[in-house]
C-alpha cells in the first residue's frame, strides 16, 4: 500500500490536498519527507546501506534514516517512527531545520533531525542491508567513497553547517 502524503507548497504550507506518495514523486510534486541523523553517546554517525530490494536508490548508502511524512503528520512524528519502522529504535527526535531539497528522485521539503540512539538498533532487513557507527572523519571519507544518495551528501552537509553555529 502507497503512503498517503500531503502536498505542499514552497513554502511548506499545506495545500489541502491528500495524494499518494508514489503520484506526488512521479508529478513531482512537493510533500514532506522527515529524516534523523542519528548519533550514539560517543558522537559517531550511524550510516546504512539500503536494501537491493527498494524502490529508490537500491544498495546506496545513507547517513539519514527516514521516510515520507503521511497527511495529517508532523515532521516530528514521522522521524519517530521511521525510526522505530527501519532501526526498532524508540527516541524521539529533534527537527533541526527544514529545506527544500531538489537532489532527490523528486522535488520534496525534507525535514531534518538528530537523535541519540543506542549502540545497538535492531535493523529491519527489508529495509537496511547494513549499518554501522562512524565518526565524522571516517563519515567524510565514506562520503568521498561509497555511493550515497543524493540526499545524504546536502543534508549532511547542511546538518554539520547547523550544528556548527549552535554551542
Amino acid at each position: 500500500m502507497d503512503e498517503l502524503v500531503e502536498r505542499v507548497d514552497d513554502q511548506d504550507r499545506g495545500l489541502g490536498a491528500v495524494v499518494s506518495r508514489r503520484q506526488a514523486v512521479r508529478e513531482g510534486w512537493l510533500h514532506r519527507v522527515a529524516v534523523t541523523v542519528c548519533r550514539d553517546e560517543r558522537g559517531r554517525i550511524l550510516v546504512h546501506r539500503r536494501s537491493e530490494h527498494l524502490s529508490r536508490f537500491p544498495g546506496r548508502y545513507e547517513v539519514l534514516v527516514g521516510g515520507a511524512v503521511n497527511a495529517g503528520e508532523s515532521y516530528e512524528h514521522a522521524a519517530a517512527r521511521e525510526l522505530a519502522e527501519e532501526l526498532g529504535v524508540r527516541v524521539r527526535p529533534r527537527l533541526l531545520f527544514t529545506f527544500l531539497n531538489r537532489s532527490g528522485v523528486s522535488p520534496h521539503w525534507l525535514g531534518v533531525h538528530e537523535a541519540v540512539a543506542p549502540d545497538t538498533v535492531t535493523a529491519d532487513p527489508g529495509e537496511v542491508a547494513w549499518h554501522a557507527w562512524l565518526t565524522e572523519p571516517q563519515l567524510r571519507s565514506a562520503l568521498r567513497e561509497w555511493n550515497f544518495t543524493p540526499d545524504s551528501h546536502e543534508a549532511f552537509n547542511r546538518y554539520l553547517a547547523f550544528r556548527a553555529t549552535r554551542p
